[in-house]
């Protein structure tokens, strides 16, 4: 999964994101904006470790999302192209 999808469709992964690292609001979230290296920069400031701590937390989740990946891309590609943000 592209982070270029998750970027544009952010509203569709931030529940995800918010049950792996609760500790991030809604605001976070929203200033987060699907952006891969923002999200590793909130981890690591409200969980308090460092980047690479961070980034490994975010490859394990990837890894372990792979299927809610796939099934959100699948759906957006079903979407007229109007309706998402979608590079693809």
């Amino acid at each position: 999964m592209s982070w270029d999808v998750i970027e544009g469709n952010w509203s569709q992964f931030k529940g995800h994101v918010k049950h792996q690292w609760d500790v991030l609001t809604d605001d976070h979230l929203d200033s987060i904006a699907g952006k891969r290296d923002h999200l590793i920069g909130k981890i690591q400031e409200n969980y308090g470790i460092g980047q690479q701590e961070a980034e490994g937390q975010v490859r394990d989740w990837e890894d372990r999302n792979q299927d809610v990946f796939a099934e959100t891309a699948a759906a957006i590609r079903k979407l007229p192209k109007h309706l998402h943000g979608s590079t693809q």
